[in-house]
């Protein structure tokens, strides 16, 4: 309300100052005439002290053109100064920052009618997101109870002789969906959780290398059933970091390479270490990024390949990325030439 208020006094507030575009016209006026003062005078100090004569418009315009530079250089910076500040303040907006905030002590009505606006813009749009946030978190975590009930209870039917076929055939989907709700309802409050802190906490130093041996050995009855081989070579290296959520990086990102291989397909993996960097590379034989999907495709619930809508919820990669994110961190993704798309994943060593 304060962002709201303060951009609204402004906005009704009556100045009798002249606007922007008038005081920058008259400027200009002002500076043309200070060029042809200054640039007169500067012409007649030097014809009365030397004995070079120089035509009179010839001094005037090399004079006039060398003050007019350092005017209008001045000049340049009073009046573009606040539109790069926005321009840098609008580009951490883009990147989700809400919190930023800019201040002025301009004199003029429409610098500072633009910075309220925006504080206003950043203000309201940090309210939505902690809402929205808050909202996601606290549903999610109700969810978790009933959720957990319905699988116990369907895991008993399961068990029980006396159910036809058919019957427990409903009940398989029942544990099946219920799986996919628990593991989306744990993939949401990670997410919660890890927006909510700069920094990750528990970090340990861990080796990097058997970690992600370990991913690839968990995800074995997904591969092993489409045939899938595994092309490995890793350094042994070590890394300090939150050991849990670096986890599910490997895990979403070995199994969608899984996931989107076809069968007999091969996966290959790198880890290597290149001076203070951590370099990890994934690859698949699929069918690689469409260029919209790249553009999405760290989005949360975004999926751009729909065949594969039910083996997901489309919050591993927002999940990856932002794990990346608080880890000082970068991840990106290229297809690959013949078929097949390259994640890489780019750490720092502390």
């Amino acid at each position: 309300m304060k962002a709201r208020e303060a951009f609204e006094k402004i906005r009704n507030q009556r100045d009798n100052k002249f606007s922007l575009r008038v005081r920058m016209t008259f400027m200009v006026s002002v500076e043309i005439l200070v060029c042809i003062i200054l640039s007169y005078i500067l012409s007649t100090l030097f014809n009365n002290t030397t004995h070079i004569k120089i035509p009179i418009l010839l001094e005037l315009l090399v004079l006039s053109l060398f003050i007019g530079l350092l005017v209008t250089s001045f000049m340049s910076k009073w009046f573009f100064d606040p539109i790069k500040n926005l321009r840098k303040a609008m580009e951490k907006v883009a990147d989700g920052d809400f919190s930023v905030r800019l201040e002025t002590k301009s004199s003029s009505k429409e610098i500072r009618e633009i910075y309220s606006g925006f504080n206003l813009m950043t203000n309201e749009l940090s309210n939505t997101e902690i809402l929205q946030t808050d909202f996601v978190s606290n549903v999610s975590h109700e969810f978790k109870t009933p959720i957990n009930a319905i699988e116990g209870y369907s895991t008993l039917l399961q068990d029980n002789d006396n159910l036809s076929d058919e019957q427990k055939q409903y009940v398989e989907k029942i544990i099946f969906n219920t799986n996919r709700l628990s593991t989306l309802v744990g993939s949401i409050l990670l997410l919660s959780k890890i927006e909510n802190q700069s920094i990750p906490v528990n970090q340990t130093c861990f080796r990097l290398d058997e970690q992600i041996r370990q991913s690839i050995v968990a995800l074995e009855p997904a591969w092993e059933k489409k045939n899938i081989e595994f092309d490995v070579e890793m350094e042994s290296v070590e890394y300090v970091g939150n050991e849990n959520m670096m986890r599910h990086i490997w895990d979403n990102l070995i199994g969608n390479a899984v996931k989107f291989n076809p069968e007999f397909g091969l996966v290959r993996i790198r880890l290597a270490k290149q001076d203070i960097k951590l370099v990890f590379t994934v690859e698949d034989n699929g069918p690689g990024i469409s260029d919209e999907a790249k553009k999405h495709i760290f989005d949360k619930f975004y999926q751009g390949d729909s065949s594969h809508k039910e083996e997901g919820n489309g919050l591993g990669l927002a999940l990856v990325k932002k794990i990346l994110s608080v880890s000082n961190g970068e991840i990106s993704a290229e297809n690959i030439d013949g078929g097949g798309c390259r994640f890489t994943v780019i750490l720092k060593t502390k």
